[in-house]
């Protein structure tokens, strides 16, 4: 009876696993068709799942129009630059709270947490009113910034939780040796947490990349990443809801790629990391 109990309790799991990823992947899949059907088929009142006429003439209007590869290349620069800036900043900081806690360790970090829940658009006004004054719009170090700025804080959680759980001898050892704090983070500490780093980086570049809503209201044209270039499809004369959906697609293909090929390492990080 235990083992029939655990096969349908193992049957009924994988049933809603399957269930749950189909769900969150059939937007994709349905982006993914739709960047193969022309404009009508795409915006016809009974969609086609398969009959449709499939067609390359999206994809070729998107890539021939010549915007779609330097905004590729500004989410390149944007992702990858912030996400350096952001863990650049999180491995002192959290290496800090994690080898020397104080009473207000927990309120620094719930601090820095509650930052992240705070509605964007809440201070989108200041932010904007600084940045033109800064003559920081529509500029690769302006989105650069904000962006880091933005996942500064998840990145801190994972590395904080997976510091404090390195035994302390080593880095003590290491004191004792007459290592200085600088040598103690880079012969000791990163070494032994290049796990959780990769794992910290990929999620923070995953999030950058998919960044919009700074990106849309900060930036217009020279340093504007591929979400200011997909929202470039709806103009005052409607949606174009196939050519959009192959921008869609040519946007999230190289983060899907990505993730898809790092997922054990990502989920291993965020195991261990953020929920432990």
């Amino acid at each position: 009876m235990a083992g029939q109990s655990r096969a349908r309790h193992v049957i009924l799991t994988s049933c809603m696993a399957w269930a749950v990823a189909s769900l969150l992947f059939f937007p994709i899949f349905w982006t993914l068709l739709t960047s193969f059907k022309t404009e009508i088929e795409a915006v016809a009142s009974t969609p086609s799942l398969i009959r449709f006429h499939w067609t390359l003439e999206n994809y070729k209007a998107v890539l021939s129009a010549g915007d779609y590869l330097p905004h590729a290349i500004n989410s390149i620069i944007i992702s990858m630059t912030s996400t350096l800036l952001a863990i650049a900043l999180s491995i002192p900081a959290a290496w800090a709270l994690a080898m020397a806690p104080t009473k207000r360790t927990k309120s620094i970090l719930l601090w820095v947490l509650s930052t992240k829940m705070m509605p964007p658009v809440g201070v989108l006004v200041p932010i904007y009113l600084i940045y033109q004054r800064l003559d920081l719009l529509n500029t690769r170090t302006g989105l650069i910034a904000i962006v880091a700025l933005s996942n500064l804080p998840i990145v801190l959680w994972m590395l904080f939780s997976y510091f404090k759980e390195i035994p302390h001898e080593m880095l003590e050892a290491a004191r004792m040796d007459g290592a200085t704090p600088v040598q103690e983070i880079g012969l000791v500490l990163l070494p032994t947490s290049l796990p959780a780093i990769a794992s910290a980086f990929l999620l923070s570049f995953l999030l950058a990349w998919n960044e919009c809503f700074w990106t849309l209201n900060l930036s217009t044209s020279d340093a504007a990443p591929l979400s200011v270039y997909i929202a470039s499809f709806s103009s005052p004369e409607g949606l174009f809801w196939a050519k959009l959906s192959a921008a869609s697609i040519l946007a999230i293909a190289p983060v899907f790629a990505v993730g898809w090929f790092c997922q054990r390492q990502l989920v291993r990080g965020l195991t261990f990391g953020a929920v432990k």
